[in-house]
Order: structure tokens, then C-alpha cells, then sequence
């Protein structure tokens, strides 16, 4: 036992003098730029912007060179401005040469819907409506309701940006009526409410349930509603049947031209002087 322990000793001691600097006892480095890859994760890749650009429209290049197409620019910002503005205001906004060019000024001047003040020097654009609040909206639709016609909501608001919104204000009033598209139930129509829904005058909503109870009827199909009326001794109505037209077989006839007189031609030439040959010859003593 005391031999083996001896040769335990001694293994232990070649073990602490073992020199690890060699290149087979260092442990691998480790690889830092893949372990910085995999915690940075996706999240480190570069995103391309995105950008905003159509590619297939035509880029809004300015007002151009065209007079016509600078006429446009200056009506449409005029339009869309509620106060009257000087000219020069106006080219500088347009970028467009309305103070300099004789023939766009003219142009510009001549439109039916530009007015012009020579007391103020101003230009303003002339709507359909002019009007700038609830009260005198609603004094404008009453006007036109009067006349038998209700007005669309779309010239009302070129003529007032916040004209939809005082609308609906009015519709929750009870003071006008209005129509809307079945898609997106936008504002289309709006007309002047005469019966207002109060006691004096009358006009009150109609209740919730006699409403429900009119949608829920069905109308009948053709054929219960044929025999409903047959059984009440009753005909259904049938559009009058077109009376066929013969079909005519004759021909257009064309003027006849009248006949061409030709001229007798002379072939016995001996006898020429003697017999007129274009008459009919006649025996003498007949």
C-alpha cells in the first residue's frame, strides 16, 4: 500500500509541473463577432425607407409655362381662399407671372366667376352661396327649398368649408332634412324642414316600433300575389301588347327616266334628197 501511495504522490506532482501554454492546452477563442451577431438578432439589419413616391404619376413640376394651365392654378387658390386678395399676393402664392403677363391678366379678369373691386383693388372668387355662418345657411336652403328643390351639399361647401358640420347641427335641430349616399352615408341633399317636430305645429317623429313593425312586412311574390287576386274575383294589370306591323314586301320604285329619242341613222344614202327616211312612210292614195 505504501508503494502505491508513493506512486500516487509522484503522478500528482508530474500533473502541477505540466506547463498548459502549449497550443493544444489553451482553450479556443472565442468568437466574438458571431455572438454579437446573434444577440443583436434581425433587428440590426439595415431597413430600407420607405419612401412615398408613385412612380407611375407625373410629379407636380409648378405651374408650368402654359397660360392656360397658370390661368387654372390662380382660379383654383382664388377659390379656395375666402377673403379677396391683391394680385400681386396672388402671383406670388401661384408662382405664376398674373402681374406681368398682359394675356394671362386679361384671361384672368374676363372669367365669369373672378370679381374684381376697384376701390379696393381686391379680387375675390364668386360662389353660388354667399354666406358665412349657420343662421344665413340655413336662411339660404329655406330660399331654395321655397323654390321647390332642395341643394347639394358639395356646392355649399366650396362656398363654406364648415357648411357640413353646421348641416348636421341643424339636421339634430330638427331644422333641415337631409339625404346621404347608401355607401358611406356621406352628405348629399339637404332641405328645409317646414314642420318642425313640436306640439304646436305637429310634425312628430314616428315611434320606433310601428317603424320596426313596417319593415318587418314582406311583399308577396308574383305568384301568391296572382292568386290572392284571384280569389277576390280580382285581375292583375298587363301592359298593352304592341300591335305587330306587317312586314311590307313591296319595293321603293324609282322615277322612271323618261326615253332617250335616238336619232335615225341613214344607211341607204342613194335615196338621200328623195325620201325623208326619219318618217314613217305612208303609201299615196291610203
Amino acid at each position: 500500500m505504501s508503494s502505491l501511495s508513493k506512486d500516487a504522490d509522484a503522478f500528482k506532482r508530474i500533473l502541477h509541473r505540466q506547463d498548459y501554454t502549449s497550443w493544444h492546452s489553451q482553450p479556443a477563442p472565442l468568437d466574438t463577432s458571431a455572438s454579437n451577431a446573434e444577440q443583436a438578432g434581425p433587428s440590426s439589419k439595415k431597413k430600407r425607407p420607405k419612401t412615398n413616391i408613385v412612380y407611375s404619376q407625373p410629379a407636380d413640376t409648378g405651374t408650368g409655362t402654359n397660360v392656360n394651365t397658370q390661368l387654372v392654378y390662380a382660379i383654383d387658390h382664388l377659390k379656395s381662399t375666402p377673403n379677396p386678395m391683391r394680385l400681386q399676393d396672388i402671383a406670388i402664392v401661384t408662382n405664376t407671372p398674373l402681374d406681368t403677363d398682359m394675356v394671362l391678366l386679361e384671361k384672368f379678369k374676363a372669367h365669369d366667376r373672378i370679381q374684381y373691386d376697384p376701390k379696393t383693388d381686391l379680387y375675390s372668387y364668386r360662389h353660388d352661396f354667399n354666406f358665412r355662418n349657420k343662421a344665413a345657411l340655413l336662411t339660404e336652403i329655406q330660399r331654395q327649398t321655397r323654390k321647390g328643390g332642395g341643394i347639394p351639399v358639395r356646392a355649399l361647401k366650396e362656398s363654406w368649408k364648415e357648411a357640413p358640420q353646421a348641416i348636421e347641427e341643424l339636421e339634430k335641430e330638427g331644422e333641415v332634412l337631409v339625404t346621404r349616399t347608401v355607401k358611406d352615408g356621406q352628405l348629399r341633399m339637404v332641405f328645409w324642414n317646414e314642420i318642425k317636430p313640436d306640439e304646436e305645429s305637429g310634425g312628430k317623429q314616428v315611434e320606433k316600433e310601428f317603424l320596426e313593425l313596417w319593415h318587418q312586412l314582406k311583399v308577396p311574390n308574383d305568384v301568391d300575389l296572382l292568386k290572392a287576386l284571384a280569389s277576390e274575383g280580382l285581375q292583375a294589370t298587363a301592359a298593352e301588347t304592341p300591335i305587330p306591323k306587317a312586314p311590307s314586301n313591296t319595293k321603293k320604285k324609282g322615277k322612271r327616266s323618261a326615253p332617250r329619242q335616238r336619232q335615225a341613222k341613214i344607211t341607204n344614202t342613194h335615196l338621200k334628197g328623195e325620201i325623208d327616211l326619219s318618217r314613217d312612210y305612208h303609201a299615196p292614195g291610203k
